[in-house]
């Protein structure tokens, strides 16, 4: 089995270059560019964040890979394959020389914010599973360096 390292150096040898030949068309973050340029062409294809496909499902059709839709529960489970984690780092040192932001962080952990009723799912975001949230909070609360074993 390759490492996540190894995958790595694959995937940025064989995925370099993006189309400039016109087919691509880079609409950067607008989320509502894209929803308009799909609506004019229909047989654009365009990737942006869940929750402008949940906004505009009377005018958008999700694309299923590998036969997963992305719905919610699938892209929380990590079943639909192009699906991300939002990830945020600390360095452990910065944080012991300032020890707020350990608070921040554990705020950032609670039910209030990555909870099924939290904030983050408020704004859009999907939340993990429970037990994730669990393993992830105990991750957090250790300080546990996030290595490349830890991540898998």
């Amino acid at each position: 089995m390759e490492s996540a390292s190894e995958e790595m150096d694959e995937y940025e040898e064989a995925y370099t270059d993006i189309r400039s030949d016109g087919v691509y068309i880079d609409a950067g973050e607008n989320d509502n560019l894209i929803v308009q340029r799909l609506t004019e062409d229909t047989k654009a294809f365009g990737i942006f964040g869940y929750s402008f496909l949940e906004e505009n499902t009377d005018t958008l059709n999700a694309a299923t890979i590998d036969g997963v839709a992305p719905e919610a529960e699938a892209i929380s489970s990590g079943d639909y394959p192009v699906a991300r984690s939002l990830w945020f780092y600390v360095k452990n040192q910065h944080a012991e020389e300032v020890p707020p932001m350990y608070d921040y962080v554990d705020m950032f952990m609670s039910e209030m914010m990555i909870g099924d009723d939290g904030y983050l799912r408020d704004i859009g975001l999907i939340v993990l599973p429970e037990d994730e949230r669990e393993e992830w909070r105990q991750a957090v609360a250790d300080r546990t360096a996030m290595t490349a074993d830890v991540l898998k």
